[in-house]
């Protein structure tokens, strides 16, 4: 619903998380510029922005913001890191016919000048009782997961808790992860959906490979990022396998037409 335009008629009950000791930074807009640009795959980028040295940008990892680019053009991206020498990391998906993509992808340089509006977002790790907790990603979903789980305070993970990683792609070519060598600390899953015939390990939606996998849902908190269809089909099939509804975080990515 749009709750600004709405009047409840009757009595109604609500159910807020309560957030503890965690404080939403306030977003403001920023400039930045970019420090340097990396190719992970055919497809996708490694941008990383630097802040003039009088500004202090704080966020939680697994927030995003919002990036001003040339003609105004506005989109959003997850952050990668966990600001470490006053950048930021973004893993940039190149979108067909995409006016933001032909920048990046044909036109952004070093030292471009751009603007940041943020930290934005609600995607962070809790602090639960749950012993287990998976994260679950396609495609360029990943880059929250790795800000989350290179946080220099890993003080939601102690005592030390059972960590998974199912990150979904189409093709072994979209893997960039030999790039990422957080991933090799914990139970990392790479699954692909349209795998070629020397492909061994696991085929098709990470979401069932995630089920496949995790047969006891009961002591599990699930953080998904990617896709909106996986989203709403992992949580859907997840909670219909064990998960508590309220243990069930998500951030979809949406085209730029749809939000």
């Amino acid at each position: 619903i749009l709750s600004c335009v709405r009047n409840a008629t009757t009595d109604i009950t609500i159910d807020i998380e309560d957030l503890g000791d965690i404080e939403i930074p306030k977003s403001n807009t920023h400039p930045c510029k970019i420090s340097k640009i990396n190719n992970l795959t055919y497809d996708v980028l490694q941008v990383f922005l630097r802040f003039p040295p009088n500004i202090n940008f704080k966020f939680i990892p697994g927030q995003y913001v919002d990036i001003i680019g040339p003609d105004r053009l506005k989109r959003s991206y997850s952050i990668a890191n966990n600001f470490q020498n006053n950048l930021i990391e973004l893993h940039i998906k190149k979108v067909s016919n995409g006016a933001f993509s032909d920048y990046w992808f044909n036109r952004a340089k070093v030292d471009d000048l751009l603007r940041i509006y943020g930290p934005r977002g609600t995607f962070f790790v809790r602090d639960k009782l749950e012993n287990k907790i998976i994260f679950l990603a396609t495609g360029t979903g990943i880059a929250p997961i790795l800000s989350m789980i290179g946080r220099s305070k890993i003080d939601l993970f102690e005592p030390k808790k059972d960590i998974s990683i199912f990150w979904g792609v189409r093709t072994y070519e979209d893997l960039y992860m030999h790039k990422l060598q957080q991933l090799d600390k914990f139970n990392f899953v790479p699954v692909l959906s349209k795998p070629g015939s020397n492909w061994k390990g696991i085929k098709g939606y990470v979401q069932d490979a995630l089920l496949s996998n995790e047969h006891n849902l009961d002591d599990a908190v699930v953080y998904a990022c990617g896709s909106d269809a996986m989203i709403k089909s992992a949580e859907k099939l997840l909670i219909e396998n064990g998960l508590k509804s309220n243990n069930f975080y998500s951030d979809a990515f949406l085209p730029s037409s749809s939000t």
